[in-house]
């Protein structure tokens, strides 16, 4: 008996090894070993950003006009059309709880106690470009860091300096609750921000565009994602993503399909007013966010988008739904794509 169990142990103790060996080339090869071991993190600095008039007028502008940080960290009234801000703007909100699975914007006003009042200006920075919180836990890129990588130093230092600079509110909320395999996934998001990133290319309109279209984060709804929640190749701004709100993107392509007929002139009019000609935007598109932008900032980013290549993808919210075998997804006209 003692030498059955002998083998029956060394048996599973190979089997369990060449498990854990399978297991160690599938990280290896898929995700890596930041699920298990951690995300990457640097240490953080002393670096305190000087505080000028143009640096808060600079943040001021990029947190509400640009990035839409409030569309997150502030409650709305979403019964109002479109939606207005709440009091205690920055206080945080809580902007998805199903289950066991509850994402929170957090409280980005100084508040020292459930704000970023007790935070350095590294951390607030190490935050918004790197994913990583003061007190070194991964943030859920629900956070879109992975587009903030490309944030100028200069534009960092100022909405660091303006965040300071908004008025402290107290805000109660409860904290996230992210599923294990989730947790573990996400710490493969964050990549340290190690070298000097400089001012974006004012060269030429849609150069300064691209880097305005990545602040805005707008390749987050236009871009189909597949299953694995990786965008769709070939399918770049093509539109289709599903909604909150019961709609999918629009289709922002060059393309016939998209807003090929757009000029300047109507691009414009539409990010100040919500309107194309006498089709309304469903408030899913925060033009009511983007419509503070200045005009030469609209002019670039429309300088950009010209500039994508057109993809045929047909999209039309006043049509039934309709499965769609180019992006997978159910939206108007998904049937003659």
């Amino acid at each position: 008996m003692a030498n059955w169990v002998r083998r029956l142990a060394k048996i599973t103790g190979c089997v369990i090894l060449g498990l854990l060996v399978l297991l160690a080339i599938a990280l290896n090869f898929t995700v890596g070993w930041r699920p298990v071991i951690g995300a990457k993190k640097r240490a953080l600095t002393s670096r305190k950003f000087e505080v000028t008039s143009a640096r808060i007028q600079r943040g001021d502008y990029l947190v509400h006009a640009v990035m839409h940080c409030m569309g997150c960290h502030s409650k709305h009234d979403d019964k109002a059309d479109p939606p207005v801000l709440a009091a205690k703007e920055g206080s945080g909100q809580v902007i998805f709880e199903q289950g066991d699975f509850r994402i929170v914007a957090p409280n980005i006003t100084s508040d020292p106690d459930t704000g970023l009042g007790k935070w350095s200006d590294d951390a607030i920075g190490r935050a918004i470009r790197e994913g990583i919180a003061a007190d070194g836990s991964t943030l859920f890129p629900v956070m879109p860091y992975e587009h903030f990588r490309d944030l100028s130093d200069e534009d960092l230092a100022s909405m660091v300096v303006f965040l300071r600079s908004m008025p402290a509110a107290h805000s109660d909320l409860p904290p996230a609750k992210i599923p294990f395999v989730f947790a573990r996934l996400v710490q493969t998001a964050p990549k340290p921000v190690t070298e000097p990133v400089p001012e974006p290319d004012r060269t030429a309109p849609a150069k300064y565009g691209a880097y305005l279209v990545r602040m805005g984060t707008c390749s987050d709804c236009h871009t189909p994602l597949n299953p694995k929640f990786q965008p769709i190749p070939g399918l770049a701004m093509a539109g289709g993503n599903p909604m909150e709100q019961g709609v999918n993107s629009a289709n922002i392509t060059p393309d016939a399909s998209g807003i090929g007929y757009y000029d300047e002139a109507l691009f414009v009019q539409v990010m100040r007013t919500g309107w194309v000609r006498a089709r309304k935007l469903n408030f899913a598109m925060p033009w009511w966010i983007f419509r503070d932008m200045t005009e030469d900032d609209l002019k670039a980013v429309f300088a950009y988008l010209r500039t994508l290549k057109p993809v045929h993808h047909l999209v039309d919210n006043t049509e039934p739904p309709t499965m769609c075998k180019v992006c997978g997804q159910k939206h108007g006209l998904g049937d003659r794509n």
